[in-house]
């Protein structure tokens, strides 16, 4: 890596720095915002939850393409993996801010396997923020060597938490009302 490109890397460590902090402190906090006078956006779940369904496929797609040598599309692919996110976050703060959270209803060893998927889904979607952000950076910044050893851990991480979205949104699915 050059002078030139370490800068850059530098300049956007910060960025990912304040940005791995912020989003989930944003979400936090915009959690216990109800907007008054609004209309329960409740068609949102299934929407946000299909978003989350596509980001694994297109991860999946992403590592297909990277391996068969086509790094344009592996580039296009994790990018639009990166837009999907952020709708699904958007989503996701809307529907909080304008409805009541779903309690799970289940009972028994499903209620726990429930609550082990969504704190572990919930956890990880906290710590893949700066994963994700430093993997692609790399990448635009063309230290391909460091991009793919951190992608190795990113990719995993990221995949468990489209697909542990899914899974939640399935479970819960039930007690909507």
């Amino acid at each position: 890596m050059n002078k030139s490109t370490s800068a850059k890397e530098k300049k956007y460590h910060k960025i990912i720095t304040v940005l791995s902090i912020v989003i989930p402190l944003a979400v936090a906090a915009l959690f216990g915002v109800k907007i008054p006078n609004v209309e329960p956006l409740s068609f949102l779940p299934p929407i946000y939850a299909s978003i989350n369904g596509l980001t694994a496929i297109i991860l999946v797609a992403a590592i297909i393409a990277i391996k068969k040598g086509n790094k344009k599309l592996h580039e296009v692919l994790n990018t639009v993996a990166i837009g999907c996110s952020v709708l699904f976050l958007l989503m996701y703060i809307g529907y909080h801010m304008t409805s009541d959270s779903t309690e799970f209803q289940g009972e028994g060893i499903i209620k726990y396997v429930y609550y082990v998927i969504l704190i572990s889904h919930i956890l990880l979607s906290i710590a893949v923020i700066p994963f994700v952000l430093i993997t692609y950076v790399r990448a635009r910044l063309g230290d391909f060597p460091q991009h793919k050893k951190i992608a190795r851990i990113t990719f995993p991480l990221w995949l468990y938490v489209a697909i542990t979205g899914v899974v939640v949104y399935l479970m819960i699915s039930p007690y909507y009302v």
